[in-house]
């Protein structure tokens, strides 16, 4: 009997070792995660996979899905890792997506991921509106520290925020989708010219604004949350903020390409990009992620995060993105920074 289960265990780790052998070659990554989120979540995959050559090409969400899809006929990414959900959504309807069910998927929020059976997208976590202060030139300037959307379009404000273009930013995208979803497309638009009037400059990025307000470039950066707490934990003088309104958010998806070739690797990469080890990783700096990460809220978001997100209806901002990104340009481009 022992020498059975000997046998047993020798063939496993004999078919482990064969497999692990066999991934070994390159894949090419698109992402948009942040600059100083990717080495930590690469150096778990090493760990695991030390045989596959990631090459990573990373940019804005608009940037990223730009490019894909002018690469529709000569897909050139292997894997897209962290990118909006709804971006992902236009590449599926381009016919650019090969559905995978990864590992773990059992255990991923329904809200996280495509309803497919074999999804055509899996979310890894949810990032969501902040607006990044600094505290120094508000008490300058004698100007509150703006809790709602609608502190932001006061006179007071005038001249000194900054937000992402919604056209090359996930970011700017998620925020002008949950001002017109949250007030209607008639009321949202007029809110959006009240902005505008307040606005000194819109960013090709959605982390830019929360360096530029640390940077005392303006006073409040319409950013994400992450990207505030981490110009804070620099030592920048900034607080982030959350609108009373409801947060926009999105989902940080991934998504495998479709190609002739499909590498094993590649669906190796995705499996990676859900298992608990690198969940547990994206849990210490984010509070909503694919399923519980076993950390407690991160400081500074609210006790339940959640309820900070409003009801985004994915399906309505993928389908209209392509006609609001159309309006917002010819209304607002003019204070957009030259790409």
């Amino acid at each position: 009997m022992k020498r059975c289960s000997f046998v047993a265990a020798l063939a496993a780790a004999l078919v482990l070792m064969l497999s692990s052998l066999a991934l070994a070659g390159e894949i090419l990554v698109y992402t948009a995660l942040e600059d100083d989120e990717i080495p930590v979540y690469l150096d778990i995959f090493k760990k695991s996979h030390p045989d596959i050559d990631v090459k990573i090409i990373r940019d804005s969400t608009g940037i990223v899905t730009a490019k894909l899809l002018a690469e529709k006929d000569n897909p050139q990414a292997d894997v897209v890792w962290g990118t909006a959900a709804t971006s992902l959504m236009l590449c599926d309807q381009a016919g650019m997506v090969e559905p995978y069910a990864p590992k773990y998927l059992d255990k991923v929020a329904a809200n996280m991921r495509d309803s497919s059976k074999v999804p055509h997208w899996v979310g890894i976590k949810a990032w969501m509106t902040g607006f990044v202060t600094n505290t120094v030139e508000a008490e300058r300037l004698k100007m509150p520290i703006p809790q709602s959307y609608a502190d932001l379009i006061k006179p007071i404000y005038k001249g000194q925020l900054i937000m992402p273009n919604p056209a090359s930013s996930g970011t700017g995208f998620l925020t002008v989708s949950a001002i017109l979803q949250l007030m209607g497309e008639e009321k949202g638009w007029a809110y959006l010219d009240k902005l505008h009037e307040n606005i000194l400059r819109y960013t090709h990025s959605g982390s830019k604004p929360a360096k530029l307000a640390g940077a005392g470039e303006a006073v409040v950066g319409i950013s994400f949350a992450y990207r505030g707490f981490m110009q804070k934990a620099k030592g920048e003088p900034v607080v982030t903020t959350f609108p009373k309104e409801g947060s926009g958010w999105d989902v940080e998806a991934n998504a495998l390409i479709k190609k002739k070739d499909i590498k094993p690797e590649a669906k190796a990469f995705l499996d990676w990009a859900l298992s608990p080890e690198v969940m547990q990783a994206y849990g210490k700096v984010y509070p909503v992620t694919a399923y519980p990460s076993g950390n407690p809220v991160p400081d500074g978001y609210p006790k339940d995060p959640a309820a900070q997100m409003i009801k985004n209806d994915f399906n309505w901002a993928a389908k209209n993105r392509t006609r609001i990104l159309k309006e917002w340009s010819a209304r607002y481009d003019g204070k957009s920074d030259p790409k």
